[in-house]
Formats: structure tokens, sequence, C-alpha cells
């Protein structure tokens, strides 16, 4: 009985070192492929990192250039439209500068043309006051054996000073006699008779030239 016990033992004791060497066996088996998936891991984790690093340069390089072309394009533009709005303003500066110059001209023919109208009607008026006044001296003469050549002598000692009166009472005055219709301290038919011959100019004239004495 003790003999098979022993054997027993010992055999069992044989099993179990034959399953700690195949143990031991699978284990370092286990832990080889273990270390040969991680270095496959680790070498495909790095090809990955590598391509997706080269990807992402290309596509910043991509990008970049992109917005190189943007700038670039967007800059052209940018002077095209300068270009264009400086070509707009010199047109419009051009255009501006001639109406202004048109105006010049129209404003200076237009004083021009006032002036010479000023200096014409001055001229005529002068020729007419130059004209009035020798047509109502040479009126007066006949006037001035009783008033006076100053106008101040009082005619046959009755009348008024005739001198400084204004023309348009004497204008009335002169027509009244002429007419017939006055007569002041009795010289009614003796003014009728002087003024007789004066036309309606004359009469003015001549109110005229004795108002200024």
């Amino acid at each position: 009985m003790k003999k098979i016990t022993l054997l027993s033992l010992a055999v069992a004791a044989l099993l179990f070192t034959a399953c700690e060497e195949k143990t031991k066996k699978a284990a370092a088996e286990a832990t080889a492929a273990v270390n040969v998936a991680a270095e496959k891991a680790a070498e495909e984790t790095k090809e990955k990192t590598a391509h997706a690093v080269e990807t992402a340069k290309e596509k910043v390089s991509e990008a970049t250039e992109t917005v190189k072309k943007q700038a670039s394009e967007a800059t052209e533009t940018v002077k095209q439209q300068a270009s264009e709005a400086t070509e707009t303003v010199k047109k419009q500066a051009s255009a501006a500068t001639e109406a202004v110059k048109e105006a010049a001209e129209e404003a200076s023919k237009a004083v021009q043309e006032t002036t010479a109208k000023a200096v014409k009607a001055t001229k005529e008026a002068v020729a007419t006051v130059t004209g009035d006044t020798a047509a109502g001296e040479a009126a007066y003469a006949k006037c001035a054996g009783c008033h006076g050549k100053d106008g101040k002598t009082k005619a046959l000692g009755k009348s008024e000073e005739i001198a400084g009166q204004s023309a348009a009472d004497l204008e009335t005055k002169l027509a009244e006699y002429k007419a017939g219709t006055r007569n002041v301290a009795g010289m009614g038919s003796l003014m009728k008779g002087q003024v007789a011959s004066l036309s309606e100019d004359d009469i003015k004239a001549v109110s005229a030239y004795i108002s200024g004495l």
C-alpha cells in the first residue's frame, strides 16, 4: 500500500513538473507574441502618425497657397477698383474744371455786356443832359431880359424869382401860360406870347435849366 502511494506521489510530481515547464513555455511564447504585437502596433502607429503629419502639412500648405492666392486676387481687385475710382475722380474733376471755366467765361461775357450797356446808357444820359442843358440855355435867352441871367430878377418888379424852382413846377406854370390859363400879376398875356413858340421838349429843357440856376 505504501509503495503504491509513493509511486502515485512520484507520478504526480513528474506530472506537475511537466505542467510547470509547459506553462513557462506558454507564458514565454505569449510574452513574445505580445512583444511582437506591441512592436507591430507601435510601428503601425508611427506610420499612421507620420502619414497624418504629412497629410496635415500638405493641407496646411494647400491652405496657405489658397490664402496667398485669395490675398493676391483681393489685392489686385482693390488696386483695380482704386485705379477706376482715381480715373472717375479725374474725369469728374476735369468736367468740374471745364464747367467752372465755362461759367467764368459766361460770367465775364455777362459783365462785359452789362458794362457796355451801362457805359452806353451813361453816354446817352450825358448826351441827353448836355443836349437838354444846351437847349434849355438857348430857350432861356428870351427869358433873361426880364428874369436876369441868373433867374433872380423879378420881371417888371412883379413876378417871383424863378431860379431854383423845381423843374416840375416850372413845366406846369409854363404850360399853363402857353394855354392861357395862368395870369399872375397881370403877366398872363406877356408870358403867353413868350412861350407860344416853345414845344413841350423846349418847356422841359428850359424848366430843367432854370431849376439849376
